[in-house]
């Protein structure tokens, strides 16, 4: 079947263009899960992906449009490849081993393009705060996503957001503790 926003990555696989639905807690064990949906398809799959607390507090206040008053890592981050010229061109999810999924950075700079291993949630953190397009390798869609229902309608994304924002307000650091 053909899908459009099709991309080749760096080595010539096919990849997919995804939408960042948001992020979500997975009942019972309250485990945030970022959902990213194939973009503009007739029949949508979704692809959960388990994250961290931390991370998922990361890409929601991205995602809202809050600015810490001191920049925290994936800002940091931002603000480091600025000064360094570099952009992020492109996060691409590639594969999924033993329960982990893999991510990378595709970055430009005055010296050519670099691609860099990556969790998921952190270039998915990154993406949001640079406007950068995510895509996922075609492989690992037909391995791990799920259709979406038919019955899934935009107001869904505003659901998933309130779920999490509760969650937010009932979180301590304690939580995320080893």
């Amino acid at each position: 079947t053909s899908r459009p926003d099709r991309g080749e990555a760096r080595y010539h696989h096919a990849v997919i263009r995804m939408e960042l639905l948001g992020v979500r807690l997975e009942l019972p064990a309250n485990t945030p899960v970022v959902m990213l949906r194939e973009h503009e398809t007739e029949r949508p799959r979704v692809l959960p992906i388990l994250i961290g607390g931390p991370e998922a507090s990361a890409i929601h206040s991205a995602m809202e449009g809050i600015v810490p008053p001191r920049p925290l890592t994936h800002d940091l981050l931002v603000t480091v490849m600025l000064a360094l010229g570099a952009t992020l061109e492109r996060v691409v999810i590639t594969e999924v081993r033993e329960h982990t999924f893999f991510a990378e950075l595709h970055l430009r700079t005055a010296a050519g393009e670099f691609v860099v291993s990556s969790r998921p949630s952190d270039a998915i953190a990154l993406s949001v705060r640079t406007s950068a397009p995510i895509f996922a390798e075609e492989a690992l869609l037909d391995e791990a996503a799920v259709e979406a229902p038919e019955e899934a309608q935009e107001g869904d994304e505003e659901a998933i957001l309130d779920e999490f924002r509760d969650f937010l307000d009932d979180v301590s650091p304690d939580d995320f503790a080893s």
